[in-house]
C-alpha cells in the first residue's frame, strides 16, 4: 500500500509520538516514521522552522497528510478519527475521547517533571535530589488520582473501553500509560494495578490485537529507555 502518512517524531524515544504510531498501527495505515530514515531529522527540523506548508509546529509529533501538517498529539489523533475508525461517532463520543485524551497529556507531563522538575533544559543527574522529592508525591498522590479516575471511566463505559463501550484511540493511550508505569515504577505500579483491574484487561487487550502485538514485537517499536517520559530510575520508584 502506498504511504498515506509521515510523522515525524524524535527517532529514538517513545515519547508523545507512539500515540500516533499505536493509532496508525491499529488501523492498519501505511506510514513512513520519518525521522527514523537517513534525511528524516533534516525534513523535520525544516518543518519546526517554519518552511513547509501551513503553520509552523511548536513541536513534534507532527503528522503529514497530504499537503496538511498537523502537530500536538491530541489534535492528530482527533483528526485522525475523522478519517479512520478510531473512536464511535456521535459528537458525544468524539469530545469525550478528545477530552480523556488531553487528560492523558497531562499525566505524561507530570511524569516527565518526575525526572526532570527543576527545568527541562538539565540532566536528570543535575536534580536528582528534587526529582526524589518530587517522585515521592507522584507516587504517593498523583498517580493513584490519575489510576482511579481512568479505571472509573471505564467502569461507567462498560469496564472494557474508555469511550461509549467501544474501541476508541483512547484505549490505546491508556494502554501507553499502563506500559510506561511498568517500565518506569515497577514497584509503584505492583502496588497501583490492584486497584485498577479494567485498565489491567485493556493492557491486556491493546497488546493481544493482531496489528498491535506484530507491531509490538517489530523493530518498528522504540524501547523505553532513560531519554523518552517514562524512565525507570530505581531510586525514584520507591
Amino acid at each position: 500500500m502506498p504511504t498515506a502518512y509521515v510523522l515525524y517524531y524524535w527517532p529514538t524515544i517513545q515519547g508523545r509520538g507512539e500515540l500516533v504510531r499505536l493509532a496508525l498501527e491499529r488501523v492498519g495505515a501505511p506510514y513512513e516514521d520519518a525521522a527514523r530514515t537517513p534525511r528524516g531529522m533534516n525534513a523535520m527540523m525544516r518543518l519546526l522552522a517554519g518552511k513547509g506548508p501551513g503553520l509552523a509546529p511548536f513541536a513534534p509529533p507532527i503528522l503529514k497528510a497530504g499537503k496538511l501538517v498537523i502537530a500536538q498529539t491530541a489534535n492528530i489523533l482527533a483528526w485522525l478519527a475523522t478519517r479512520h475508525p478510531l473512536v464511535a461517532p456521535g459528537e458525544t463520543n468524539r469530545v469525550h475521547a478528545h477530552q480523556l485524551c488531553l487528560t492523558v497529556m497531562d499525566f505524561l507531563a507530570e511524569v516527565h517533571d518526575v525526572h526532570h522538575p527543576v527545568g527541562t533544559g538539565l540532566y536528570y543527574e543535575d536534580q536528582k535530589k528534587e526529582a526524589r522529592r518530587c517522585a515521592a508525591g507522584f507516587l504517593a498522590e498523583r498517580i493513584p488520582k490519575f489510576i482511579g479516575y481512568f479505571e472509573r471511566v471505564l467502569a461507567r463505559s462498560g469496564g472494557k473501553h474508555a469511550v461509549a463501550g467501544r474501541f476508541s484511540y483512547v484505549d490505546l493511550a491508556l494502554f501507553q500509560v499502563v506500559d510506561g508505569l511498568g517500565y518506569a515504577f515497577p514497584r509503584a505500579w505492583s502496588r497501583s494495578r490492584r486497584k485498577a483491574p479494567r485498565l489491567v484487561a485493556l493492557h491486556r487487550a491493546v497488546a493481544a490485537h493482531p496489528r498491535i502485538a506484530a507491531y509490538l514485537a517489530s523493530p518498528r517499536r522504540v524501547p523505553f529507555n532513560e531519554d523518552g517520559i517514562f524512565r525507570h530510575y530505581p531510586e525514584l520508584d520507591s
